[in-house]
C-alpha cells in the first residue's frame, strides 16, 4: 500500500462511528451486512450512516454490493491486511519470535480474532 493509501485508512479508522461500523463489517466476515441491520445494530439515522460509509468506502475499507433493493457493505480484507501489513513489516527488526504479539493477519472466515487490550 502507498503511504497515501494508509493515512486515508487511518484518518477514516480514527472516528469512533467509523471504527464501530468497520469494527461490525469485519466481524459479519465475507458475508457483510446491509446497510438496515448497520443501522439497527449502531441505532444511527440513515443519513449519518451514509456519511460515515462513504468516508471508509473512499478510504478503500469497505465495499458493497447489491442485492435486490438492499445494499450489502463488507469490510475490504485485502486493504485491512495491508495496513496491518505496514504497520508491522518491521515489527523487532524482523523478529518476530521477539514480539509478543506477533505478525498475524485476520481470516476473514472468523478463526482469527483480536482481543481487546491486546498489544504490545
Amino acid at each position: 500500500m502507498e503511504k497515501t493509501d494508509i493515512i486515508a485508512a487511518l484518518s477514516a479508522l480514527a472516528q469512533e462511528t467509523r471504527l464501530d461500523i468497520f469494527r461490525l463489517l469485519v466481524q459479519a466476515g465475507s458475508e457483510g451486512r446491509a446497510v438496515g441491520h448497520i443501522g439497527e445494530k449502531l441505532n444511527l439515522p440513515s443519513a449519518t450512516l451514509s456519511f460515515h460509509l462513504t468516508q471508509l468506502k473512499h478510504a478503500s475499507l469497505v465495499t458493497f454490493r447489491r442485492e435486490g433493493r438492499s445494499l450489502i457493505y463488507t469490510a475490504n480484507f485485502a486493504a485491512m491486511n495491508g495496513l496491518m501489513a505496514y504497520l508491522t513489516e518491521n515489527c523487532c527488526g524482523g523478529d518476530t519470535s521477539d514480539c509478543a504479539v506477533g505478525a498475524a493477519v485476520c481470516d476473514p472466515s472468523g478463526n482469527a480474532t483480536i482481543k481487546e487490550g491486546a498489544g504490545a
